[in-house]
């Protein structure tokens, strides 16, 4: 099976549309929320359903999953638009703004922000309760919000994954089978590793960017302080202490003893320099296997995998987040019934409709549903992906939700990681312009009043 690049590349260009890239995009068959409020002559209902452009393999599942529920019965008709991923942000604003979003859509990331708009429809009442309540505990941050179901999660996605090429490890002297548990462990071995590396090549890739850290460091800050960016009661930043100084300090010594490169070989979400052998560590999310698979398929069985290593003293705490994509109802849709019916039947019941999904992108995505999970489990080329039952068994479960505080609070994280990283400041000037900007965002955003109840 061919997988082409990782969704989460294509993904990363979020924001560089254009308004005319935007007038060219595709809108499906018929306009957005034409037909939203009635069925046509025949009594059909029509409703209509967005998602972003995956991997081809995702975009191909996609179209068969809405033409089986068509075919399926005759009462409702789903309308499948795929939206280019950089011109996703803006066009649902749009369709929002003008009372046309779809019916039906793909969501990433927090729904907190969404709910609070009052832009979803609660799936209790339009989802069967018993499919609600087959969600994994993993997977009920990203769906519920005090008690109540506003999504229903596809997948999740363990954020920062460690890879390591077994080859390079093995001239080097490390221990290719298991890699790294610890911080202090990946740097013995970088120590090792680097001289044995010929010009151009690096012991690791991991994050380096600010924006890049804001979102895909927040497990390890876990990893290393037991909290992240704010208060529990969100009044006030919280990354003054021990173990974010700590974070700073190992990044730092990876860039100032040179075992990553001073500019990106590629994005952290593709495995492009993992790939072409130029890297014997790489920071990534569980997706970039798939990638590994289909781009360089040589290195599938010389390719390590395992949990992010851990802090000193975390006490076997999570190191990554687990990132998701899932379906949502418009709120303001007239077909609610309808649309639960849909979402119910591709993703909520029966098992068998989305095993092809986690099957075709090669293991690397954790199903929340146990019977989904057992059904992909069976499937015979389970058998050649080993490392699935890490990304399930070993790494997914005890990982924590994305944050649902504002990005620019995470982004201020993410700035003073780079900063500190790259020598720009020390660790103490660094966290307190974070606590500045944090605090600045508490106050706008009145964070106080929207903090999670439990």
């Amino acid at each position: 099976m061919r997988i082409t690049r990782t969704r989460r590349a294509v993904i990363a260009a979020v924001g560089a549309v254009t308004v005319g890239a935007l007038a060219l995009s595709g809108c499906g068959s018929s306009t957005p929320g034409e037909s939203a409020d009635s069925g046509d002559e025949s009594g059909v209902t029509t409703i209509q359903f967005w998602h972003r452009t995956f991997t081809p393999v995702e975009n191909e599942w996609y179209e068969n999953i809405v033409k089986e529920f068509n075919e399926s019965q005759d009462e409702i008709k789903v309308v499948d638009t795929e939206v280019p991923a950089d011109a996703w942000d803006q066009k649902m604003k749009a369709a929002q703004a003008a009372g046309k979003a779809p019916d039906v859509y793909t969501h990433p990331g927090s729904i907190q922000d969404a709910v609070n708009a009052g832009q979803l429809h609660e799936l209790d009442g339009i989802v069967p309760a018993d499919a609600l309540e087959e969600i994994i505990d993993a997977a009920k941050p990203v769906s519920e919000i005090d008690g109540t179901y506003y999504a229903y999660p596809l997948l999740l996605e363990p954020q920062a994954v460690l890879f390591w090429n077994k080859d390079l490890l093995d001239a080097a002297g490390v221990d290719s089978e298991n890699g790294p548990e610890t911080w202090d462990e990946l740097m013995a071995a970088c120590e090792k590793i680097q001289p044995t590396l010929a010009s151009g090549q690096y012991c690791i890739s991991p994050a380096q960017d600010a924006a890049t850290f804001a979102w895909s460091s927040v497990g390890q800050q876990y990893n290393f302080a037991g909290h992240t960016a704010l208060t529990d009661d969100w009044t006030a930043p919280n990354i003054d202490d021990d173990g974010y100084r700590a974070m700073m300090e190992q990044y730092k010594a990876l860039w100032d003893n040179g075992y990553m490169p001073k500019q990106p070989l590629a994005a952290y979400v593709e495995g492009k320099d993992f790939g072409e052998q130029k890297v014997a560590f790489k920071v990534s999310g569980s997706w970039m296997m798939s990638e590994i698979g289909s781009d360089y398929a040589d290195l599938l069985g010389k390719t390590g995998i395992g949990a992010f290593p851990n802090a000193e003293g975390s006490d076997g705490r999570t190191a990554t987040t687990l990132g998701n994509f899932k379906w949502v109802v418009d709120a303001k849709t007239a077909n609610a019934e309808a649309a639960g019916e849909f979402l119910s039947w591709a993703i909520a019941g029966d098992p068998e409709n989305v095993v092809p999904f986690f099957v075709n992108t090669q293991f690397t995505k954790v199903p929340v549903r146990q019977s989904v999970q057992d059904a992909v489990a069976d499937d015979e080329a389970a058998a050649d992906a080993p490392w699935s039952d890490v990304i399930v068994n070993d790494i997914a479960p005890t990982a924590i939700p994305e944050p649902t505080y504002p990005w620019d609070v995470s982004l201020a994280v993410g700035t003073a990681f780079e900063s500190v990283m790259k020598g720009a400041a020390s660790a103490d000037d660094a966290i307190k312009t974070a606590n500045a900007a944090i605090q600045t965002v508490i106050d706008r955003d009145g964070l106080a009043d929207k903090a999670p109840k439990n």
